[in-house]
């Protein structure tokens, strides 16, 4: 299974972007997805999760509530809307299918899309 974000692009700090997430041919997400970031230089990290139900969002302690992850009606999309973001936010998103073992341990499963680079300027 493989996942491909969209929606990057370069903004200010303090600025807003939503990012979104689907799989070919839009098909019915039935798993959990997390969006994870790489910046330069870096590991990639977990940013959110959203569980298959959609009733149960998780986040990265470093989101602090600026981050808002959700699925449209269809259950075909993933979003990640981001609000506040700083130049520590600058990194390439990704979003993959998980499981998830407790609430905090997300692992992706299947292979990497492309990702979306998301530049934040200071």
């Amino acid at each position: 299974v493989q996942l491909q974000a969209s929606g990057g692009g370069l903004v200010q700090a303090g600025g807003s972007l939503r990012l979104s997430c689907a799989a070919s041919g839009h098909t019915p997400l039935s798993y959990a997805v997390g969006w994870f970031r790489q910046a330069p230089g870096k590991e990639r990290e977990f940013v959110a999760g959203l569980n298959w139900s959609a009733t149960r969002p998780y986040y990265a302690d470093f989101v602090n509530g600026r981050f808002t992850i959700s699925r449209d009606s269809a259950k075909t999309t993933i979003y990640l809307q981001m609000n506040s973001l700083k130049p520590d936010d600058t990194a390439i998103y990704y979003c993959a299918p998980c499981s998830v073992v407790g609430d905090r341990d997300w692992r992706p499963f299947g292979s990497w899309g492309q990702g979306t680079l998301v530049t934040v300027s200071s």
